[in-house]
């Protein structure tokens, strides 16, 4: 696992090998082991490598026989040794035993198409000297980053867009469009980040640098879904078992101590449960919990560690909340407003005071439909028989007529909706933006420039109309959700403390077997999940773990929102400099405020989701410096003193 970065030159200058350095030296957490650097005429590679495979001899950048190609390569490739003999065979000669090297000799069979032949999570970029041609890939499902950024003769990358705005801030020019769909969503998802000139290659793609003209190619998509229909209940839960059994026994492959981040849910306990049955000795397993008793589910791990005979960490936090967003929103590149980084960090620093390797059970969700929403938004209920033209009406002219605060009023507008912008109103915050006049009219019509700042979303779900309604929001959220939040982080948080964090459950063969499955083997009713909880049960995870009420990677957000980060929260939204960028709307704030604090609803998730935006601009943004341009504009706002 490493962090890569580098610049390819057209203009026939030399690349400065101090740049590439620098580059490197923003994402030293990425890998505090090793660093490599190699600049040669127009091109500059680096990395920074945290060791697993290969301790002695996986130093970076690799290069093929002649020397006439070079990776750096951020990832793991777990098929590495069924390719190398092929490989050896077809003449090739190796120098080390990494899987790093593997892939520069893939590349010299296969040009790019060796993405085809990888299975892992990775990163990577090659420089092929002859052709002066720099390669970029990505893996399936976007387990690992990669940024890139295109200037009249050169192209810059980096695994974090920091190490590109560290050498070239004149890029950090601010995307309205993309911090508009943060506001939403609450991420940036691909191919946007928070800079117009600096882009995420979406995952499942690879890009190709040559002559300055870039082209970029998606070789992987997931597979129709619903094609596959095993014989039997009892088939079916074979095949399951295999597919994951194998997708997990290839991760534990490991130079390093190796462990699992075990949260006490049903998707983190099955990967503990086969590991278990993998491992000739007790793997080390480690949760976290919180004082709060509905938030802590430290005893639902305790639970499953017992059952399969782990070496169990467990730390019952107290943090310092306050003293953590700060720290994070610092490194953060972009506004991130999932709240459930704060536990990923915290479970991944305990993990890495024992292993370098973690797997985890990242993916369950968005593969077998586990979220709640998926039961509340595609249910139909009794309101089926309504007309269209009432819907309309109510939504038109009624909708606007009824009080604020009247109970149900923001149920029935979704009810009104057909059933994909019923599901896109619950996954996004376009209700309480509408509702409550959260951002700015100025701002939203500068970013949406008369474009639905949702469209990309709207083209996932209406791909392959033929397909069920459940199948089309699975589809959506794996190619949005899952690699936009999820998985960003998964990797950000775990890549802070240099843990390597592999995640089974999105190995793109088993995700390609899944995603085949019947919808009804996935939800059943209002039975979710329901073959991955057979499967589950099967292999003895504990029924209080599978019966319980799913939390996700729950925490005290409302019990801290009310005391520990109070003050931040208004200090933060209320202060004059927040108030006047542009973006929000001061009434709309105040009245978000004044309703979470006086009791009347939890408006934690808007409020945290506000909050790190704007802590990113002071923590994040400002510190680039005085080449940072935004198109927002200071508007009017009466001085604060930070309090209701």
């Amino acid at each position: 696992m490493c962090g890569i970065a580098g610049i390819v030159n057209t203009s026939g200058a030399g690349v400065d090998e101090f740049t590439i350095q620098e580059m490197c030296q923003q994402i030293i957490h990425r890998g505090p082991d090793d660093a490599g650097v190699i600049v040669k005429g127009g091109a500059g590679l680096g990395m920074r490598r945290l060791s697993i495979i290969d301790l002695a001899g996986g130093h970076q950048p690799v290069f093929n026989e002649d020397r006439s190609a070079w990776i750096v390569f951020n990832g793991e490739i777990y098929n590495f040794p069924e390719l190398r003999p092929e490989l050896e065979d077809r003449g090739h000669l190796f120098r080390t035993h990494s899987d790093t090297e593997v892939i520069i000799h893939l590349y010299e069979e296969y040009g790019a198409g060796c993405v085809d032949r990888l299975r892992g999570m990775f990163a990577f970029a090659i420089y092929d000297e002859r052709r002066k041609l720099l390669l970029l890939a990505r893996d399936r499902l976007g387990k690992k980053p990669l940024h890139y950024a295109v200037t009249k003769d050169s192209l810059l990358f980096a695994s974090e867009m920091k190490s590109i705005l560290a050498v070239a801030p004149e890029l950090a020019t601010v995307d309205e469009k993309a911090l508009l769909r943060y506001m939403l969503i609450g991420y940036i998802p691909d191919p946007e980040t928070a800079f117009q000139n600096v882009r995420k290659l979406p995952p499942g793609h690879v890009l190709e640098y040559e002559t300055g003209r870039v082209h970029i190619r998606q070789y992987w998509d997931l597979p129709d879904f619903g094609t596959y229909q095993p014989a039997s209940e009892e088939a079916c839960l074979e095949e399951l078992e295999h597919e994951l059994r194998e997708a997990v026994r290839i991760r534990l492959i490991s130079d390093v101590p190796l462990g699992a981040m075990l949260s006490g849910g049903t998707d983190s306990s099955t990967v503990v449960a086969l590991m278990s049955r993998l491992s000739s000795s007790p793997i080390k397993s480690f949760s976290i919990g919180f004082r709060q008793a509905d938030f802590n589910e430290a005893e639902y791990a305790r639970r499953v560690a017992q059952k399969f005979g782990t070496d169990h960490q467990e730390l019952i936090l107290e943090p310092n909340v306050v003293e953590t967003v700060e720290s994070l929103t610092h490194s953060l590149e972009e506004p991130f407003g999932d709240s459930s980084m704060l536990p990923t960090y915290y479970i991944s620093r305990l993990a890495r005071q024992h292993v370098k390797v973690a797997l985890s059970g990242d993916g369950g969700d968005e593969l077998f439909a586990g979220y709640e929403r998926y039961r509340i938004h595609l249910n139909e209920r009794s309101f089926k028989y309504l007309p269209d033209w009432t819907k309309k009406l109510y939504r038109d002219t009624i909708h606007r007529k009824i009080p604020y605060r009247v109970p149900g009023r923001n149920l029935a507008y979704s009810i009104s909706l057909p059933w994909q912008e019923r599901y896109m109103e619950g996954v996004t915050i376009r209700a309480f933006v509408r509702e409550m006049n959260l951002l700015s009219e100025d701002f939203q019509r500068r970013a949406a420039a008369d474009e639905d700042p949702l469209l990309p979303f709207w083209h996932y779900l209406k791909t392959d109309s033929g397909q069920s309604p459940l199948s089309r929001v699975l589809y959506l959220d794996t190619k949005t959700y899952l690699p936009g939040d999820i998985l960003t982080k998964v990797d950000r948080m775990s890549m802070l403390t240099s843990l390597e964090a592999r995640c089974p459950i999105l190995d793109h063969k088993f995700v390609e077997w899944v995603v085949a499955l019947r919808p009804e083997w996935k939800m059943r009713g209002n039975d979710q999940k329901y073959i991955f909880r057979k499967l589950a049960r099967r292999l003895g995870v504990p029924d209080e773990v599978l019966d319980r009420k799913k939390q996700g990677f729950a925490l005290p957000l409302v019990h801290w929102m009310r005391n520990a980060l109070k003050d931040l929260v208004l200090d933060t939204l209320l202060d004059t400099r927040t108030l006047q960028r542009g973006y929000l709307n001061p009434a709309g704030v105040r009245r978000l405020l004044l309703e979470h604090f006086a009791g009347r609803r939890d408006h934690s998730p808007r409020i945290w989701r506000l909050m790190m935006f704007e802590l990113w601009q002071r923590n994040f943004l400002a510190r680039i410096g005085s080449d940072v341009r935004s198109h927002a504009y200071e508007v009017a706002a009466s001085p604060t003193t930070g309090r209701l």
